[in-house]
């Protein structure tokens, strides 16, 4: 059963201000944990671990993988800002996972690391990329390219995989761009890693306060959003909040086109948000019970300030909007062969609070399907006597 929303964001607190059992809290006290740093490492040599000698149950088969040495490999410090004597526990790390071929070009990983404190582990996003790849056009019959390889990594409480994958992409678009060295362009973009990728959400949510429930909404139900008066980075940030709170690659990949289609044809406007003023003004936007208890978890988690916790808070609204969506589909199911499921619904979709939205999806799912189609369609004249009510 999914947590109340008091629970769920009292639970996140505690994930987030804790560490990993085994270090003593008077070391943790010594020095906070990187939150927002950043390493990029220049790489040159074999990852061909797996050759030079794992046994089949995975350990070392005699061969030293732990400090890889020898001509053939190079790990060399680029930028950073890590502290000095940090720096080299993280580079350690890596080396390791490069010589075990851990590391594949292209591919962000996770991994929970310690920097010297001994228990006090911090997230790590680390990737391997190729700068100046050889367009085959360019390419002559026998020659070899040998593209400059790094490894990047950003340490933080929690690392956004998919988001600093995409980031990665950014960054070698500036390293491309920026022959013969490392620019102060891509030094600034190594540096914004946390502003771009960790606190749009919380800036989202500072920025809209109450209104917050609306953007929900609109993500929630596949509506568009238009920004007026808006500077690049606040159209950004609210973009990426409608990304990150959309259900999409969570439900079906037809019935979110299909319903996107819907509810474009359904309202013919898309929710309008004016910038121009003090405070964003909102104009065709819609909201619920649902989006309302969600906003408020939001505004209770920015008393504390910390950004990480924003995105738990989303993670938890949208996988307690799934989990509606399917109590609702089973419930659907026993109603097309019994009328007290078929109460059950109508019950279920008065009390979830977003009654509206699930409606639509069911209905979008189910629009092939004859018998679990008339059920929806009771079901939708019971919500408009319900709503002609007041209830």
């Amino acid at each position: 059963m999914l947590p109340s929303l008091q629970e769920s964001l009292d639970g996140d607190e505690k994930e987030l201000e804790s560490s990993e059992e085994g270090g003593p809290a008077e070391e943790r006290k010594l020095e906070q944990p990187p939150s927002s740093h950043y390493c990029l490492y220049s790489y040159r040599g074999s990852r061909l671990a797996q050759q030079r000698g794992d046994s089949d149950d995975g350990s070392p088969s005699g061969t030293n993988l732990e400090t890889p040495s020898g001509d053939d490999f190079s790990l060399s410090l680029v930028d950073t800002n890590l502290p000095s004597e940090v720096e080299p526990e993280l580079r350690s790390f890596i080396a390791k996972r490069l010589s075990k071929g851990a590391i594949f070009e292209g591919l962000g990983n996770v991994a929970s690391v310690e920097l010297r404190i001994p228990g006090y582990r911090v997230g790590c996003y680390y990737c391997l990329f190729q700068q100046g790849k050889l367009l085959p056009e360019t390419a002559t019959v026998g020659s070899e390219y040998n593209p400059t390889e790094y490894v990047v990594c950003f340490l933080g409480e929690h690392t956004f995989r998919l988001e600093l994958d995409k980031y990665i992409q950014g960054l070698k678009n500036n390293m491309n761009c920026e022959e013969g060295g490392l620019e102060n362009h891509t030094k600034a973009y190594l540096n914004s890693w946390f502003e771009d990728v960790v606190c749009p959400i919380q800036r989202v949510v500072l920025l809209f306060q109450e209104k917050l429930t609306f953007l929900l909404h609109a993500a929630l139900s596949y509506t568009p959003v238009e920004v007026k008066e808006s500077d690049e980075k606040t159209k950004r940030d609210i973009n990426r909040f409608l990304s990150v709170a959309s259900l999409q690659g969570l439900i079906h990949e037809g019935t979110m086109t299909s319903l996107c289609m819907a509810m474009t044809e359904e309202q013919h406007k898309s929710v309008v948000i004016d910038c121009s003023g003090s405070q964003p003004q909102f104009s065709n936007a819609g909201s619920n019970r649902f989006c309302e208890d969600w906003m408020q978890a939001f505004l209770n988690g920015a008393e504390g300030g910390n950004p990480f916790l924003f995105r738990q808070v989303l993670e938890n609204f949208k996988l307690k909007a799934i989990q509606d969506t399917n109590n609702l589909k089973r419930f659907i199911r026993q109603a097309e062969m019994n009328h007290y499921a078929l109460f059950k619904c109508y019950m279920f979709l008065k009390n979830c609070g977003s009654g509206d939205i699930l409606l639509k999806i069911v209905k979008v799912e189910h629009e092939e399907m004859p018998e679990a189609k008339n059920v929806v369609a009771v079901l939708e004249e019971f919500m408009k006597e319900a709503l002609a009510q007041g209830f």
